[in-house]
């Protein structure tokens, strides 16, 4: 994408104001608290901001303040979930990975991302939002990155010696199975989703283990 042109995506996106006071703060954190609600209660085809408003007992103007779209607010709830999931991925980065196999690897790695996936409500609406909304997808590719780049740099502290285009490969598939499987996860019954769990875990152990050492 030209510059010009995704500079003013993100224009487009940014918040009509930086939350500096406590109360502007909270106010945001509001603002994305009932978001969240709304998305998993209607969905995002019906989610306006007429709606957002009307639910924090405010003008659609006073909302505006703060956001200029709806697109805006679901991607600043994309922000602060690229937010959390590097925090946990860094977490997961600071244990003593040299010295696990890759089973012990990926029940921690998944286990840490499960985490995430179960705080962050209306993840399963959110993350279709951010890869079928154009001006979302540069937050998406962003997260993919994000995620990928740890999983390259925990790789090569099991042992993986392959170049950096393979891996990042590799860990493009391991991400994609994640997410994919993870939303289901979140999404299945108790029962249900810890059988899918085990099988994510092994999964993602078979194919970290058919590239470890080649």
């Amino acid at each position: 994408m030209p510059l010009d042109r995704q500079q003013a995506r993100k224009a487009k996106l940014a918040p009509r104001r930086q939350p500096q006071q406590a109360r502007a703060k909270q106010k945001t954190q509001q603002i994305l608290d009932t978001t969240a609600r709304l998305l998993d209660e209607v969905g995002f085809d019906d989610l306006t901001t007429i709606l957002i408003a009307k639910e924090l007992g405010i003008s659609v103007g006073a909302l505006y303040q703060y956001f200029p779209n709806k697109h805006a607010i679901l991607h600043a709830l994309g922000a602060v979930w690229l937010e959390r999931m590097t925090a946990a991925l860094a977490e997961t980065e600071r244990q003593a990975i040299e010295s696990m196999d890759v089973a012990s690897f990926i029940e921690l790695q998944i286990d840490t991302m499960l985490t995430v996936y179960r705080e962050q409500r209306a993840i399963l609406p959110l993350a279709q939002a951010l890869w079928a909304i154009p001006e979302l997808r540069d937050l998406d590719a962003e997260h993919d990155e994000v995620v990928i780049s740890h999983f390259m740099r925990m790789y090569k502290r099991l042992g993986f010696t392959q170049g950096e285009r393979e891996l990042n490969r590799i860990g493009r598939l391991h991400l994609e199975a994640s997410h994919a499987l993870l939303l289901t996860v979140v999404d299945q019954s108790p029962e249900r989703s810890a059988k899918s769990l085990l099988d994510l875990k092994a999964l993602c152990s078979h194919l970290l283990n058919r590239h470890l050492g080649n």
